[in-house]
């Protein structure tokens, strides 16, 4: 009898442990539920969470620091996977092309054969002239100052006669410093060369009254700022155009100093159109850089038609890189068009981009206003963000492998667009990337039919085939016509 009444609490005692751990389970979903909810509510995403627990985590114990770095590594699985760094990127007709320029006039052609010609022939530059670099590679100890002006029908024009014959090296801070109107620069391939990498700053400064810059199918590797614009002098360099060229480091710039291939800050009614943007990491400083951004008050840029690959062969580095951006960082009230920055850019269009890789944001709207992001596709990114009231944006047609946030009292006019929530992120689960072939190794061949959408007005879509209003969500119509489309 007495071993039997002893052991007669014993289920009672088990029962309470049950209920005890159901009650523990539950409150721990409901947390769950809770922490994802806030999660979604402000937009982030397992990639941008992940290097914020490993930095609070560091400095702590080994059991802790470990812990942390295991969840850091867990949650970028979940949203990441696992890039494929063998994978090489197609042909594509977006960035530099192989086509030869056009034939030179025999009366405007001056021939640049060394370096020295190349002084001369700067210093003393007409409207119209066309200076060319003879087949070769030139290595410039300081930059070459575009100062005489063009004319809009007769730019002064510096050029290889076919794209991949002509390097020109830069040890330099700024490689081509343009200070007048209508200068055009096509078919070079530009490299800094400084002995400390990260002291190449800019292969083009864009400054004061340099309106009607022309970049036209260059291939440029190794600055901090490939295209640094600004004003000087109350002059600002409007109505810029960077075509068809292709940007990129081949590694890392270890510099506190900004790190963003077109750095645009206070000049109005730029066109960046059909460039391939890549591998611009920054291991210095506040490691936070841009594929491109306009910001200071500017107004008009649009950015359409590039490809955005934040990490195309630098993988794994820390820090945060974003696509895109009408704002950036914020700028300087000294440096703003109006002195003021009431609005960092105002009127900006980002269109039919495919941005890809990035650690952060693919695109990020900062302080600026009535931006239109129309019709682009970002894979393997934090998604959109739309930030601080004096944001407003009009979103259609995007296909977002990743959430569309406004945050801060940003303003958003969404149409139809396709979107993945924050919560699915964190199962690991990611149902746009599904509706390509193989998107970790830019294989953006559609799976099935996608679905269509609506839009206001035909378009031009990333690979230059003509659009009807009933289109498919994203950059493309089919991505092939990008890699047969070769100018």
């Amino acid at each position: 009898m007495t071993a039997s009444r002893r052991a007669a609490p014993r289920p009672r005692l088990r029962t309470r442990w049950l209920v005890a751990g159901a009650l523990l389970a539950l409150s721990g979903l409901a947390a769950a539920g809770a922490a994802l909810y806030i999660l979604q509510s402000q937009g982030v995403v397992p990639r941008t969470l992940a290097p914020y627990i490993e930095k609070r985590s560091s400095g702590h114990n080994t059991l802790i620091t470990g812990a942390g770095r295991r969840l850091s590594a867990v949650l970028l699985g979940l949203d990441r996977g696992e890039p494929d760094p063998a994978a090489p990127l197609p042909q594509l007709g977006i960035g530099a092309q192989p086509g030869p320029a056009p034939t030179t006039p025999a009366h405007a052609r001056k021939l640049v054969v060394t370096a020295a010609d190349a002084r001369t022939a700067f210093a003393a530059a007409e409207a119209g002239d066309v200076i060319v670099f003879a087949p070769g590679v030139y290595r410039l100890e300081g930059g070459l100052v575009a100062s005489r002006p063009g004319a809009e029908a007769l730019p002064v024009v510096v050029r290889a006669e076919q794209p991949g014959t002509v390097t020109i090296a830069f040890e330099a801070v700024e490689g081509f410093r343009v200070q007048a109107p209508y200068w055009r620069f096509e078919n070079l391939t530009i490299r800094g060369a400084c002995r400390q990498p990260e002291a190449c700053e800019h292969a083009f400064h864009v400054v004061g009254d340099a309106h009607h810059f022309t970049a036209l199918n260059n291939t440029i590797l190794d600055f901090n700022a490939h295209f640094k614009i600004n004003g000087e002098g109350g002059r600002f360099p409007d109505a810029g155009r960077i075509d068809g060229n292709t940007l990129g480091n081949t590694g890392p710039r270890t510099t506190a100093n900004p790190v963003t291939p077109i750095d645009l800050v206070a000049a109005s009614d730029w066109i960046v159109r059909r460039n391939l943007i890549a591998d611009f990491v920054k291991t210095g400083g506040d490691q936070v850089s841009y594929g491109a951004f306009a910001k200071g008050a500017g107004a008009r840029t649009l950015f359409e038609r590039n490809v955005v690959l934040c990490e195309q062969h630098l993988h794994g580095f820390p820090g945060q890189r974003v696509g895109l951006s009408f704002g950036g960082g914020a700028t300087g009230k000294p440096y703003c068009r109006d002195r003021k920055c009431v609005v960092e850019h105002e009127q900006g269009t980002m269109r039919a981009n495919l941005i890809a890789s990035c650690s952060d944001a693919g695109i990020y709207v900062n302080a600026s206003a009535r931006s239109r992001l129309i019709d682009n596709t970002l894979v393997d990114t934090a998604g959109v963000q739309v930030r601080f009231p004096e944001s407003s944006a009009d979103i259609d047609g995007n296909l977002v492998d990743g959430p569309i946030v406004a945050r801060n009292g940003a303003s958003l006019h969404l149409g139809e667009n396709l979107s993945t929530p924050v919560a699915l992120l964190y199962l690991g689960h990611h149902p746009l990337r599904t509706l390509f072939s193989a998107p970790d190794s830019f294989g953006f061949a559609w799976r099935e039919t996608p679905p269509l959408h609506t839009a206001d007005e035909p378009a031009t879509d990333l690979c230059g085939a003509q659009r009807t209003r009933t289109r498919r969500f994203g950059a493309f119509e089919d991505i092939a016509v990008c890699q047969a489309t070769r100018r």
